[in-house]
Order: C-alpha cells, then sequence, then structure tokens
C-alpha cells in the first residue's frame, strides 16, 4: 500500500458556478463525511436494525491569511462556493474530491509570537465526487 505525505496537497475554491482556483498558504485541510442511520426494529427482533440515511460532509481549510488572497477573500460565512481537493497533488492519475457547499465559519486568530492563520468551514449541499486528474 503506497502512503505519501501532505505536502503536495492542494485545494481549490471559488464562487458558485465559476471554475475552482487555487487557495494560497494553505497549511492543511480535511473533508470529514459521515452517514446518519434510521432505526427499522419491529416487535419480533432480538437485535436492533437500521436503514442508511442521508450522508453529510464538511470540509475545512486551515491557512496563513492573506488579505489580498482572492479564494480566501470570498470565503465570507454564508458564502455559497465550489471546492476541490486534491490531496497528493495535481499530476496525472492524483485523485481528487470535490462539491459544492456553503462556509459556515470563518476564523482569523494571531498571537504576538506567531502568523496570522485563518480557518475555514464549508457544509457540502451534495454529494462528494472523487475523481483522477488527467
Amino acid at each position: 500500500m503506497a502512503t505519501t505525505t501532505g505536502s503536495s496537497g492542494v485545494v481549490k475554491v471559488q464562487v458558485a458556478g465559476v471554475t475552482v482556483a487555487l487557495v494560497g498558504n494553505v497549511r492543511s485541510f480535511s473533508i470529514d463525511g459521515s452517514a446518519d442511520t434510521i432505526e427499522a426494529s419491529v416487535i419480533g427482533d432480538t437485535t436492533r436494525q437500521y436503514k442508511a440515511g442521508l450522508k453529510t460532509s464538511t470540509v475545512s481549510v486551515e491557512c496563513y491569511w492573506d488579505e489580498t488572497d482572492d479564494q480566501q477573500a470570498l470565503m465570507d460565512e454564508g458564502a455559497s462556493v465550489d471546492w476541490q481537493i486534491s490531496p497528493t497533488g495535481l499530476g496525472s492519475g492524483e485523485s481528487y474530491f470535490a462539491g459544492t457547499g456553503v462556509v459556515t465559519g470563518r476564523t482569523i486568530t494571531a498571537s504576538f509570537d506567531g502568523m496570522v492563520e485563518a480557518s475555514f468551514s464549508i457544509q457540502t449541499t451534495g454529494g462528494i465526487t472523487e475523481a483522477s486528474h488527467s
């Protein structure tokens, strides 16, 4: 099984419906997914029965804040965005994940002995596509 470091990962976002563009100064990212379960147990069952329910996903992006970066600037709370994350880079055959969502959180933090950092949360509003770069 192949492993890789995260140093070649790429995050792109853009206003929904426009071609995605590179987010600058990204430090880390995550795609968190989950699915609800619906209990379907009835009288006479000896174990609980469940059916698959609705899926949900959240994307988080952490970066050094750059007020001149257009992609960071468009990620205001409530903005509808298209996103694409390429965990291992943009090379031919490299996997990527893509979707649409609403920016639900933006945090900008700083300390006297550190960099100014920004964190963005995007709640997906549909499924996530997984594909490979050609």
